[in-house]
């Protein structure tokens, strides 16, 4: 199954199991891990296993993440975006600013490698010897491409209840994030239209 770092990153907020929302992101501990599980993701220069976010890090990648999230329900508009933060999204002219700021932070060279007998591959060149602002641009580097690629089309906001992860569409009927989704959205329809059909027969007795 396909995976996109800015996806991950949005994915961050999610639903908590108990009818609720979590946070993946809280503790400089939580990002420290999240940033190792994006090992396969980032560029190899990262070597994200020795990398350890510290409080600075952590804001810039929870604002970052929140530039993202508006951007990802602005994608999937007019339908609803998620329901996690909906309320209080950050301005889209706002989201655009942050995340072009952020991916300017680190400039960067794409050198051409081609040993002998081998095909050619790039590999990125930057003069930042800082990781953290590293990390955080090549993230909102990742979002610029996700966003500006044939993804955006397929970007939808799960509708499952409780649900509240963005997923990129696979197949023509896809309509939610994972086959858990499915179910519960199926139960809850099913639910509903028992109620009604219920309803209808106590008004007629």
């Amino acid at each position: 199954m396909e995976r996109w770092l800015a996806l991950e990153l949005a994915s961050t907020i999610r639903h908590d199991g108990d009818g609720g929302v979590t946070d993946d992101l809280t503790t400089v501990r939580d990002v420290t891990r999240w940033i190792r599980e994006q090992d396969g993701l980032l560029p190899a220069h990262f070597r994200a296993g020795e990398l350890t976010a510290d409080e600075d890090l952590k804001r810039q990648i929870v604002e970052l993440r929140r530039a993202v999230r508006a951007l990802f329900a602005r994608a999937v508009s007019p339908a609803p975006p998620s329901p996690a933060d909906a309320h209080r999204l950050m301005p889209a002219e706002e989201a655009l600013a942050h995340l072009n700021t952020a991916a300017a932070r680190e400039l960067i060279a794409p050198q051409l490698e081609w040993p002998h007998e081998a095909p050619p591959a790039v590999r990125l060149l930057t003069v930042q010897d800082d990781p953290h602002i590293g990390l955080v641009a090549t993230l909102a580097r990742a979002a610029i491409d996700f966003l500006s690629g044939p993804q955006r089309e397929q970007l939808r906001a799960c509708t499952a209840p409780r649900c509240v992860r963005y997923f990129v569409k696979s197949h023509g009927r896809q309509e939610w994030c994972k086959a858990s989704c499915g179910n519960r959205a199926r139960a809850a329809r099913h639910y509903r239209r028992h109620r009604v059909a219920s309803e209808g027969d106590s008004a007629l007795s």
